[in-house]
């Protein structure tokens, strides 16, 4: 009779682990926001928890530099001139920057999906390794 009912109720314990794993995580998620503290602390828990050494840098601001045309009489000199990423200029960049260590072994698109779920709908940005 015991092997009976411990057979019939071993799927309520199932459910019920299944439901604390889905209220930890959950008052996980809602602690989180997209505060740069919060994010960085997210990410290192879920990639490098040991070491911590992933950082939330600024995004880059570089002003454009344009080319004149031939009509527009303008002077020729250019100067030294960089050509940076589109996502790298001030006004259509990126706004913070994810830096990932060169030696950390990590899913790119599970890294794109938690920066997702934490960031601001409006906030754009970039992962690179270092």
């Amino acid at each position: 009779m015991n092997a009976w009912l411990s057979l019939l109720l071993s799927p309520v314990g199932d459910v019920y682990t299944w439901w604390l794993q889905f209220r930890g995580q959950n008052i996980y998620n809602l602690a989180h926001n997209s505060q740069k503290c919060y994010l960085r602390g997210a990410l290192n828990d879920r990639f490098d928890n040991e070491l911590r050494r992933i950082r939330i840098d600024d995004g880059n601001g570089f002003k454009r530099k344009y080319i004149y045309t031939d009509a527009e009489e303008k002077p020729k000199f250019l100067g030294t001139m960089y050509l940076y990423d589109d996502s790298d200029y001030e006004d259509t960049g990126v706004d913070f920057i994810v830096v990932v260590p060169n030696l950390l072994l990590y899913n790119t698109y599970e890294m794109q999906a938690l920066v997702d779920f934490f960031r601001l709908a409006s906030k754009r940005y970039k992962i690179i390794t270092e």
